[in-house]
């Protein structure tokens, strides 16, 4: 478990490497553009709820205790943005996502590049499936989501619901980025949960990985693209046919 583990840690930097090579780099510019946008947004609107809701929500007289609570509720709504933001990224760059797991396949197996309107058709019924398995994946992860936001009112208990919380995303991360080139072969989403749940110490690998990444000011930019590299390499090099 623990070598399964690392084993899928070391997949995301590799996924970083391999999007730097010629040929590949194009895939990723509109990517991180999408990226900047959404993380630009997400920091501003974030700062602003929540300087204003806690303000709201402690006695005019207690104000002092915003500099206690405040830190607290940064450190939980940082992992809340992360988890919100590489999936919110995820969905807007599916179609390039796709494109480029596609592309990543057929390097790794040495074949050679689809005919241009082969090509287009198999762009445009992979982002189809694509969307469907990941919105499919979404409301799997909302309905378990939902018990540890509760937990994450109560004293005592959400001091271990943030570890819990943290082990939750890692793994719907890598669920996410899974899904897009098993997606790719058409296989269904329960296929892919399933493909996932035999492989979890490779998964929570890879997704804490994705997680650290996404907590790393710039490279932060690269999630999509490298976690998209990442989740295609292990489906090629480690996921049984």
């Amino acid at each position: 478990m623990i070598q399964e583990f690392l084993n899928g840690l070391t997949y995301v930097p590799r996924g970083l490497l391999i999007i730097l090579r010629p040929g590949l780099r194009r895939f990723v510019i509109l990517p991180i553009l999408i990226s900047i946008v959404l993380l630009g947004s997400w920091l501003g609107l974030s700062t602003y709820w929540l300087h204003s809701w806690v303000e709201h929500l402690l006695p005019h007289g207690d104000q002092w205790l915003f500099w206690l609570i405040e830190p607290l509720l940064i450190i939980v709504l940082i992992a809340g943005m992360v988890y919100s933001f590489s999936i919110v990224a995820n969905l807007i760059s599916l179609p390039f996502s796709t494109f480029l797991a596609e592309q990543l396949e057929l390097r790794i197996r040495g074949a050679s590049p689809l005919p241009p309107g082969e090509g287009l058709k198999n762009l445009f019924n992979n982002t189809i499936v694509g969307w469907k398995t990941q919105f499919t994946c979404l409301i799997y992860q909302i309905i378990r989501m939902l018990p540890l936001l509760v937990l994450s009112f109560i004293p005592m208990l959400n001091i271990l619901t943030t570890w819990v919380f943290f082990a939750f995303s890692a793994w719907m991360l890598s669920l996410t980025y899974m899904s897009t080139p098993m997606g790719n072969q058409g296989l269904p989403f329960n296929q892919i949960l399933k493909t996932c749940k035999a492989n979890k110490g490779l998964m929570l690998g890879l997704g804490s990985g994705l997680m650290l990444l996404a907590l790393t000011p710039i490279l932060n930019l690269l999630i999509v693209p490298a976690g998209t590299a990442a989740a295609t390499l292990i489906w090629m090099e480690k996921i049984p046919r």
